[in-house]
C-alpha cells in the first residue's frame, strides 16, 4: 500500500530509477561551474551564511535570518508598501508579511503611514534597524578583509570594481 501510493503521488520509491543520469548530473554541472553568474550567487550565498553566522554567535545582536536578509536591499528609510515589496522579492504579501513581523518585533523595522494613501502602511527600517544595518556592514566588512588576506587585497579591490560595473551594466538595461 506504501508503495503504490508513493508511485500515485510522484514520490520516489526506493527503487525508483535515479531522475537524472550520470551524465545528465555531470553535464549540468559543467554548465553551471561556467556561469560566472551562478559563481556570484554561491558567493553571495556563502558571504551571507558567514555573517549570519557570526551574527548569531553574539547573543546582543537580533537573531536574524536569511530570509530577512534577502528583504534587506528592498527595504530603505522611506519605506515600501508590503505589496511593492513582495512584488520586488518575487513571493505574495502572505508570505512576506510575518518576516516584517519578525523584523518589527525586533525593532528594526517601523510601519509608518503611507502620505498617499492614507489606509496604507510603509515598511523601512527604524532607528534600531539602522544601528543593526551598520553592525552587519562591519561584519560584512571583516569577512571582505579576511577574503583580501585569502586571495589578495588587489583582487578583492578588482572585484569590487568589476560588480559596479555589472550592476550599472543591468540596471541600464531591462
Amino acid at each position: 500500500m506504501a508503495r503504490s501510493r508513493a508511485i500515485q503521488w510522484g514520490m520516489p520509491s526506493r527503487t525508483a530509477a535515479p531522475s537524472v543520469t550520470a551524465a545528465e548530473r555531470r553535464r549540468f554541472e559543467a554548465v553551471r561551474d561556467a556561469a560566472t553568474l551562478q559563481l556570484l550567487f554561491k558567493a553571495a550565498r556563502l558571504a551571507n551564511e558567514r555573517a549570519l553566522a557570526r551574527l548569531a554567535a553574539d547573543p546582543a545582536r537580533p537573531p536574524v535570518r536569511a530570509a530577512h536578509t534577502a528583504l534587506f536591499p528592498h527595504l530603505d528609510f522611506d519605506g515600501i508598501r508590503l505589496t511593492d515589496l513582495a512584488a520586488r522579492v518575487g513571493v505574495t504579501k502572505q508570505a512576506i508579511g510575518p518576516l516584517i513581523d519578525d523584523l518589527a518585533a525586533l525593532g528594526m523595522v517601523e510601519r509608518i503611514g503611507d502620505p498617499a494613501d492614507k489606509r496604507a502602511k510603509r515598511i523601512r527600517f527604524s532607528r534600531r534597524g539602522h544601528a543593526a544595518l551598520m553592525q552587519g556592514l562591519g561584519t560584512l566588512r571583516d569577512i571582505e578583509d579576511a577574503l583580501g588576506d585569502a586571495i589578495g587585497r588587489r583582487r578583492m579591490r578588482e572585484l569590487r570594481e568589476t560588480l559596479q560595473l555589472v550592476i550599472g551594466a543591468l540596471e541600464r538595461r531591462p
